[in-house]
């Protein structure tokens, strides 16, 4: 399975670091002219904040999910930003080909095309028919298969939605510590502005952490398992199909509508090939 750079991804990383930044530095001179102060970043580093928002959020995640899943952290940021290449055509050109295949020849001629597949799920699929198991079998195993990505997949998304919610709230938590503290000070006048200013900072710092981290990562891996089980929906329906020995071309129909709509158009239905992922030539689109 080949991989991609998500351009996207990264331009949106730096988009959303580089104008709240900008957001911060740029202001007006003493004459009321568009100027950059880099000195007002000095305003927004304030140690504690940071670490009562970053190492409270990632204590309740400690708290909250085993290990495991911390080390699941450099995998999830490569799908992200480096995620495999799903082509539902692709795999529906392989099914079509594989359908005539079995149509002419019988299930049994499908035993070498299914040893040149390198995609896990299509080839055990693909083997379970070349074996004779029984239909009902082989859908009850599919659906299981594609229960357990969906499960296991939500589980990953859900450590990031927590991360999304304990920021927020740590950044409160951050905000009334800090208040409190300038209450303790309120006979000083001159420190109330300063000392309201880092109370504020740390609810600034939970809701970066939540919305320009937590959020997208979690909805960028969301995205990811659609295109992912999609594919794999298109397998098990093909599957079925041609173990139940239907037309090459009504499976083909129903494989594509399957599809997004505009994928639906760009999808030329006389074409038909193998992917390469699964050893053969990929059909023209």
């Amino acid at each position: 399975m080949k991989r991609s750079i998500d351009i996207m991804s990264i331009i949106g990383l730096i988009l959303a670091f580089g104008m709240m930044v900008f957001g911060i530095v740029f202001g007006e001179d003493d004459a009321g002219n568009p100027a950059v102060k880099f000195d007002t970043i000095s305003s927004f580093l304030h140690l504690p904040s940071i670490i009562i928002v970053i190492g409270g959020v990632f204590a309740c995640l400690m708290f909250s999910f085993p290990v495991s899943q911390f080390a699941k952290i450099p995998k999830h940021l490569g799908i992200v930003f480096s995620p495999k290449v799903y082509n539902p055509e692709i795999y529906i050109a392989k099914i079509v080909e594989c359908a005539k295949k079995a149509r002419a020849n019988g299930l049994l001629a499908l035993e070498e095309d299914t040893n040149e597949m390198t995609d896990a799920f299509m080839k055990n699929s693909f083997q379970m028919v070349v074996d004779s198991v029984d239909q009902e079998k082989v859908k009850e195993q599919m659906d299981c298969w594609l229960a357990n990505l969906d499960d296991r997949h939500s589980a990953d998304r859900a450590f990031y939605d927590k991360g999304a919610e304990l920021g927020p709230a740590f950044g409160m938590i951050g905000t009334l510590i800090g208040l409190i503290n300038m209450l303790q000070k309120m006979s000083d006048i001159d420190t109330l502005g300063p000392n309201m200013a880092v109370a504020l900072v740390t609810t600034f710092y939970g809701s970066l952490l939540a919305n320009a981290i937590f959020l997208p990562i979690s909805n960028k891996l969301r995205v990811r398992h659609e295109e992912e089980y999609l594919c794999m929906s298109i397998i098990a329906e093909g599957v079925q199909a041609i173990q139940a020995g239907e037309n090459p071309k009504l499976v083909q129909e129903r494989l594509i509508h399957m599809l997004p709509e505009y994928k639906q158009k760009k999808f030329n239905p006389g074409d038909s090939g193998s992917s390469d992922d699964d050893g053969g030539k990929k059909g023209k689109k």
